[in-house]
């Protein structure tokens, strides 16, 4: 073979070999962009994928919180209609004090007047009644006056004063009593032992016990007592203030009209 013809052989295997690379490198080149848009599907399919997950969390938190919500606004419901009920109940009951209030109100001002009518009769009853610690219940008299007149003092508290003052001249008409005072007869003050029973008998005696001296309610005045009375009634001072026991005494005893 010449020269010539092994050169064209060599050529044309060079340019076939040449040929069948490119037509290798053609149809490589459509696959490889077929794996690379696979490639970016399943990038993006994994994307998708992790927001639809984080979709689905974000919708479970949101539905947990809302029922979460909703137990919550039911709660409050019950709460709001207990507090409700709370609320009327407490209006029920200042309507009620309010009331009660209005009538202690009314009340005051009738017993107001009526303390003063229970004063002034309770003042009446003494200068009528046997004169047993006159003194002393006059100035009670006068300080339940004063104590109506302060307006630091309620009238419950008033009331209950004339109410006590009351309950003590009622306890002058039970038991016996001794007590030293000063008795006006014949223009003179003298100094002697009072004795009482009750409402019955109200006696005095001087303190050298000589003389003796029986109170007429009727006649408003003193009158002297008879001798006969005198030893029993110092035993009956005695026996008012303990120093002797009780024991059965004759003492003059008014009849009553």
């Amino acid at each position: 073979m010449s020269k010539v013809s092994k050169r064209n052989i060599i050529s044309a295997s060079i340019a076939g070999i040449m040929a069948l690379g490119c037509s290798q490198m053609v149809s490589a080149d459509p696959l490889n962009e077929i794996q690379k848009e696979e490639d970016k599907i399943r990038v993006a399919a994994v994307k998708s994928q992790k927001k639809i997950d984080g979709i689905f969390e974000q919708t479970q938190e949101l539905l947990v919180e809302y029922r979460s919500v909703i137990d919550e606004t039911e709660n409050l419901k019950v709460y709001n209609d207990h507090v409700a009920t709370l609320v009327r109940s407490q209006q029920e009951e200042i309507d009620s004090l309010q009331r009660q209030i209005d009538s202690i109100e009314e009340t005051k001002r009738g017993v107001v007047p009526l303390m003063y009518r229970m004063i002034d009769a309770l003042e009446q009853f003494i200068e009528l009644d046997v004169p047993i610690n006159y003194e002393k219940r006059k100035a009670r008299i006068e300080t339940l006056r004063d104590l109506m007149t302060r307006a630091n003092v309620s009238v419950s508290e008033q009331f209950r004063k004339v109410l006590e003052a009351y309950k003590i001249e009622n306890e002058y008409g039970d038991g016996i009593q001794a007590y030293t005072g000063t008795l006006a007869y014949n223009g003179q003050d003298i100094t002697v032992d009072f004795f009482r029973l009750g409402r019955t008998v109200f006696l005095a005696q001087s303190l050298d016990q000589k003389s003796g001296w029986m109170w007429n309610n009727q006649a408003r005045t003193w009158e002297v007592l008879d001798e006969e009375y005198l030893s029993s009634l110092t035993k009956a001072i005695k026996m008012a203030r303990k120093l002797e026991p009780v024991d059965l005494i004759k003492l003059p005893v008014r009849a009553a009209e």
